[in-house]
């Protein structure tokens, strides 16, 4: 199996529009970052984790031809907002897109992509096929399992996912106990790093070093990164030995 990180950035990705501060004036390719997403490789199967606004860029970046399936991790536009795209996929595979989400985030879905769900459809728009998924219930798309993770963005739920010993977490600053156990024995994490000071629905780069260190992973990766975190040389020296910041085309043989 092969992740790619399509993406690494948070919401308003790196650079930031209108912003001049060093990390955003950086030449370093690793501090350009797009909205955060991964893509999941295996002999049978081609899966996108969440599609930002970002999802065309990414997908045209990465050369990836063929998609089996999307699955979201919450209804955010940062992670939603591209989902428009996938008609492009839809033409050449000549079916419509598996599109795996919780009611909840369904629900947004309908709302923002209303003329997707039309009962009368324009020409050309995407088709997709939504498949209900829970935090209770394992659920496998071309052979791979993926075990969600009930995670919390403030007081939002936003699944995590866990395939085999790799477990991927974003856009989160509490992990109940129950759901850790999940994430136990993993041998890779991927976990949202947002930056240094407290935030209302992120862990801090203080946070996430803390919970890799109860957790302990043979390897980390910290990921939903903001300009405020710092340079991506800067802060790798910080780090512990297992610990790395991911970046954009960063790819994991697992």
């Amino acid at each position: 199996m092969q992740i790619t990180f399509t993406g690494t950035g948070t919401s308003q990705g790196i650079p930031v529009i209108a912003c001049s501060c060093h990390v955003c004036q950086s030449t370093d390719l690793r501090d350009k970052r797009l909205r955060s997403s991964i893509h999941i490789q295996t002999e049978n199967a081609s899966i996108v984790i969440d599609t930002g606004p970002d999802f065309r860029q990414q997908m045209l970046r990465e050369n990836i031809k063929y998609l089996d399936a999307v699955v979201f991790t919450h209804e955010h536009k940062d992670h939603t907002a591209g989902l428009d795209d996938v008609r492009a996929f839809n033409f050449v595979q000549k079916k419509a897109m598996k599109v795996y989400a919780t009611k909840q985030v369904q629900e947004a879905l309908k709302r923002e992509f209303a003329y997707a769900f039309a009962n009368i459809k324009y020409p050309g728009v995407p088709e997709i096929a939504l498949e209900e998924i829970n935090a209770k219930t394992p659920f496998t798309i071309n052979g791979v399992t993926l075990i969600p993770i009930l995670v919390y963005h403030y007081k939002l739920p936003v699944l995590g996912f866990r395939i085999g010993d790799f477990t991927y977490i974003t856009d989160a600053n509490f992990i109940p106990e129950e759901e850790k156990e999940k994430i136990k024995g993993s041998k890779i994490i991927v976990i949202n790093a947002l930056r240094r000071q407290t935030h209302i629905s992120h862990f801090t780069l203080e946070e996430a070093i803390a919970l890799m260190d109860e957790l302990k992973p043979e390897k980390a990766y910290f990921t939903h990164i903001s300009h405020q975190l710092g340079k991506h040389e800067d802060v790798s020296k910080e780090l512990p030995a297992y610990i790395k910041l991911a970046y954009d085309g960063l790819k994991l043989d697992i």
